[in-house]
């Protein structure tokens, strides 16, 4: 196959896909509701089952629900009829996965589901199959057209049940009132964990931070840029909040032959951008991008109590 056939064939399969996944809306009714607030009532934790293809798509979703404050597990089909039910309490609820929703390697976890009144939950393509039939509440998908040419690999399918599964995560995230601040207990390393960092984790504090009192004439501010290495300094009133800044730009705006007998307030820029200790690295960034600076104070009611600088946040996401 030349560029322009390959090129093809893979526009191909994505226009399968997203024909396939425009057809999820019809699912989202009765049935996706009760399999939501199912989950949501639950003690314990949500169970995710599957095999073959779909057992990859279930462990995905187990993990995405584990992410956004749903607790959950994957137990492999097979597997649990050799021990791993044992992984399920009376707490619990199952959700299980299969696009034909006749899977024999199922029934050991649908029979155990129904014996200890576990509620059982399932997303599949197959209204007439065992499991939709087995099931407290079945979430539908209209059967598909594979992006297999040959319409046998599960793909437009394994596509479609991936974003059942993020709908119900994601809804749930939202009945739960999941924040960023939850997010961040869960997801501590990678670059995501990075982002989620609050500032005054890593912030600049006490003696480190470049202030100068609105009355210090500039030869004493210019002394604290140069010495607290931030390329600015914060000017402060007589109740110590922040009510300014000078940067290497007011410098260069009030260079002149008299700059160092002017006053920090003479030079300064007044209402500098500031942010709370609670402040994401993630949002941090943003804001430094967007205002186009260098420098970040971080106050508690206009007193700064911290600072940080680009490279700080830089080298955290690196």
């Amino acid at each position: 196959m030349n560029k322009s056939k390959i090129l093809s064939e893979a526009k191909k399969v994505l226009s399968i896909e997203l024909k396939g996944i425009k057809t999820i809306n019809s699912c989202l009714d009765d049935s996706f509701y009760n399999v939501v607030k199912t989950i949501f009532k639950i003690k314990g934790r949500v169970i995710v089952t599957g095999i073959g293809k779909s057992g990859h798509i279930a462990n995905k979703i187990s993990a995405t629900l584990s992410s956004t404050g749903s607790p959950s597990h994957f137990i492999h089909a097979t597997e649990a009829s050799h021990g791993d039910l044992g992984g399920i309490t009376k707490n619990d609820c199952i959700l299980a996965i299969s696009n034909s929703g006749q899977t024999h390697e199922l029934n050991g976890i649908l029979n155990y589901a129904k014996r200890f009144n576990i509620p059982l939950l399932s997303i599949s393509g197959n209204k007439k199959g065992i499991l939709y039939n087995k099931s407290s509440y079945g979430i539908l998908f209209k059967k598909p057209i594979e992006a297999c040419p040959l319409n046998l690999a599960p793909t437009t399918s394994s596509t479609m049940i991936l974003v059942i599964g993020d709908a119900i995560a994601i809804t749930l995230l939202k009945m739960k009132g999941f924040q960023k601040s939850h997010f961040s207990i869960f997801h501590p390393g990678g670059n995501i964990g990075k982002d989620l960092v609050q500032l005054s984790d890593i912030m600049h504090s006490k003696s480190e931070l470049p202030l100068s009192k609105y009355n210090e004439k500039m030869s004493i501010a210019l002394l604290k840029i140069t010495q607290k290495s931030f390329g600015c300094v914060g000017v402060i009133n007589k109740s110590n909040k922040l009510i300014g800044i000078i940067t290497d730009g007011d410098l260069r705006r009030n260079m002149d032959k008299n700059i160092i007998n002017k006053t920090a307030l003479e030079v300064m820029t007044r209402n500098p951008t500031v942010v709370n200790k609670e402040t994401l690295v993630g949002e941090a960034i943003n804001i430094m991008n967007e205002k186009k600076i260098t420098s970040l104070f971080i106050c508690v009611k206009m007193k700064p109590v911290g600072i940080v600088h680009i490279h700080d946040l830089l080298r955290l996401s690196s």
